[in-house]
């Protein structure tokens, strides 16, 4: 078998045989039943997908237990001996190796143990201070599917040192300072305990994490989201499942490989803007103060104001003429019938439910024994009924809702009554304008009380198609018994005439059915990175795709670029987040002291009391300022210099990207992190508090060296 302890030659206090014996050993036994694991997921999932689809649930559990093979064997099939991250020796000498995942050895053994168990939590959280019954704990650093370098941390005052390599944390901060690429590195086997203690905190109410720049928000996020899915059966799939919502695209193609690294690849990940279809063609608002109203629940309520006015039942009597006698239905049974679908039932969906509440009114007025679906049918036939309640509950169109609320000023003013005229006239636009990014939140929320356009068509597609398909078995049925000649001939008639038989026989492909908004939710878990820049009417896009208000919200109040003077609490109970516990984030991973240095006042002058944390290691190399006219010899020199890693220029929107080398503006550069970060006339970047927070993110970026250019 391959050599699995490649230490690094400097490694001389690692390297001696007697300290990795023990390892050595067990992980052979892992790769032995590595191979064994591999063949057996392949040949379940090979199995479960040869099972019959069925329908209904039998469909839905075939379905989760192909995912999840598929999920198993995937997660196998990537790592090797790497899926182990290290070791935890008990104050009573056993030994328990930590796994991304669980592996058995056969005969009811643990080889590994899964990383989010309650047997791995030590592992992550264990300190000298609490060291939760672990004596020491060993760390891999793998390449190439090789131990390169590990480090012993001993917990406990009376743990014998025999047989550990002790180093004072310098493999984990050289960890640290290792080259970037243009994915987010793994991070796993490096879990911090105060990041541990957050990921496996519980999911219910919300939990705020609030950090300064490197102390791993982004890490405790994704993990988290991959804790929750493994261990709380409220958010397995089936059951909503959990929507990630980061900043931006750069950055979520920057974490997209860490949830499968973890084995969880059904996690939805998405940005704001990419809850809503409009997203693709709004231009950006230019104006502050419009997007500053269009921020406010303000008119997030104003749209349901809007909508309303399109539900007010006709205040005049209807005569209607049926086949079993005259009904009259009067102003008092229109609203009667308004109010039936209730407050939570998408305006579009309820006009079906009006349609039935008229008709049991109408029934109730007739004989005991008339079905009230003739009744509808016959409501639905009468020209005056149906153009009532079409000019009193109009079907809508979410765009339309919006565009009318910025065209027609008096529609404004009666949804809106706090804004002031001026307010009024500078949301004031042509309806043939186009969208901007401040109008998308509200697109959603009309597009959320409105609901399906079609629905009420496609309902009445459903019945249509469905008889037809009936009528058509009934008729197969008939022609089968007319040719059959046996006397037990009736009970076959019976079974054949079963109602749930024959809605089995329906095809439910040539039923219509509408595209399904995979974004929509409800979602039974939210986690939302860089949260401090939502504004409410945001929050509310998010808040309604989560009923059950179980949310991780990341952030650092000291990066929000239109400032962030409250407490998370009083922001999230303002879009009706009740329960909300929050912890903190104090230590930076990534930033170097030097960098920290000058990044810290800068901030401070800006925000008074930003939460500026602390960086665990320095560089050696001192901020450094040149002239713009140097930049491209800065970047060219460091890439001759360094065969890995990545540059990112900040403020040069002229320059092209290049495989190592990114250019970005500052307000995409949030959650990514560089080796080498140059900023390009910095001052000029504006002199309010967004600018301040754009050069404080921008310079906190780097793990390595920063370069301002003047």
């Amino acid at each position: 078998m391959a050599v699995i302890f490649a230490l690094r030659p400097h490694l001389a206090d690692t390297s001696h045989p007697a300290l990795v014996q023990q390892d050595e050993r067990h992980l052979r036994l892992v790769a032995a039943r590595l191979d064994e694991a591999r063949r057996h997921a392949a040949a379940d999932l090979a199995e479960a997908r040869r099972r019959p689809a069925g329908s209904g649930q039998r469909a839905l559990d075939r379905d989760q237990d192909v995912h999840r093979l598929e999920s198993r064997l995937r997660l196998l099939r990537r790592y090797g001996l790497d899926l182990c991250l290290g070791r935890i020796v008990g104050e009573d000498g056993t030994i328990t190796y930590i796994g991304r995942l669980g592996l058995s050895d056969g005969r009811g053994g643990r080889l590994l143990v899964d990383w989010r168990s309650p047997a791995a939590a030590p592992f992550f959280a264990g300190t000298v201070a609490q060291p939760l019954g672990v004596s020491s704990r060993r760390r891999y650093r793998w390449a190439d599917g090789r131990v390169v370098d590990f480090w012993d941390e001993v917990l406990s005052p009376t743990a014998p040192t025999d047989g550990l390599a002790l180093d004072d944390d310098s493999a984990f901060l050289a960890g640290l300072a290792g080259r970037r690429t243009t994915a987010m590195r793994d991070v796993l086997g490096t879990i911090a305990a105060d990041q541990d203690a957050i990921i496996r905190a519980d999911s219910r109410g919300a939990l705020v994490v609030d950090g300064g720049p490197g102390t791993g928000k982004t890490v405790v996020a994704l993990h988290r989201a991959a804790y929750l899915l493994h261990t709380d059966p409220r958010l397995a799939p089936g059951h909503g499942s959990i929507l990630f919502v980061g900043p931006h695209h750069p950055y979520l193609a920057y974490v997209a490989d860490v949830l499968p690294s973890l084995g969880e690849d059904g996690v939805l990940t998405c940005t704001p803007d990419d809850l809503v279809p409009e997203a693709g063609e709004a231009r950006r608002e230019t104006d502050p103060r419009v997007a500053a109203l269009k921020a406010s629940l303000t008119l997030v309520h104003a749209v349901d104001a809007a909508v309303a006015v399109y539900e007010e039942p006709p205040t005049i009597d209807s005569e209607v003429e049926t086949p079993w006698g005259d009904v009259v239905l009067t102003a008092r049974d229109w609203a009667e019938a308004f109010a039936a679908p209730g407050p939570h039932v998408p305006h579009n969906e309820a006009r079906s439910l009006v349609w039935e509440a008229l008709a049991e009114i109408a029934r109730d007025r007739l004989a005991d024994d008339v079905d009230p679906d003739d009744v509808r049918a016959v409501l639905q036939q009468t020209e005056h009924v149906v153009d009532a309640l079409e000019r009193s509950w109009v079907i809508l169109e979410p765009t339309d809702v919006v565009a009318d609320l910025w065209a027609v000023p008096a529609y404004l003013r009666r949804c809106a009554p706090s804004l002031t005229p001026d307010e009024v006239g500078l949301l004031r636009r042509e309806e043939s304008a186009g969208w901007t990014d401040a109008d998308l939140p509200l697109l959603d929320a009309a597009r959320h009380r409105l609901g399906d356009p079609s629905h009420e068509r496609r309902a009445r597609e459903r019945i249509t198609t469905v008889t037809e398909q009936r009528a058509g078995m009934d008729r197969v049925v008939d022609d089968l018994l007319a040719a059959m000649e046996h006397d037990d001939g009736e009970g076959l008639w019976t079974s054949l005439r079963q109602e749930g038989l024959r809605d089995a026989l329906v095809d439910e492909d040539a039923v219509p059915s509408r595209e399904v908004d995979v974004l929509a939710g409800p979602f039974a878990h939210v986690v939302v990175d860089e949260a401090q820049e939502l504004t409410d009417a945001q929050w509310a896009m998010l808040v309604r795709r989560c009923p059950s208000r179980s949310l991780t919200v990341v952030g650092d109040r000291a990066q929000a670029r239109r400032g962030f003077p409250e407490s998370w609490s009083e922001r999230l109970a303002r879009v009706g987040v009740g329960t909300v516990r929050e912890a903190a984030l104090s230590v930076n991973y990534r930033t170097p002291r030097e960098v920290m240095a000058e990044a810290r006042p800068l901030i401070r002058a800006a925000i008074p009391g930003a939460n500026v944390p602390d960086s665990v290691r320095a560089s050696g190399r001192p901020v450094r300022r040149v002239p713009v006219t140097e930049v491209d010899a800065v970047v060219d020199r460091w890439l001759s210099e360094h065969e890995e890693g990545t540059v990112c220029v900040i403020g040069d929107p002229g320059r092209s990207a290049t495989d190592r080398v990114r250019s970005l503006p500052p307000v995409l550069t949030k959650g990514l992190e560089f080796d080498l970060v140059v900023l390009v006339d910095p001052a000029d970047w504006g002199d309010d508090v967004a600018a301040a927070v754009d050069r404080y993110v921008a310079m906190t970026r780097t793990t390595d060296e920063l370069v301002i250019a003047e």
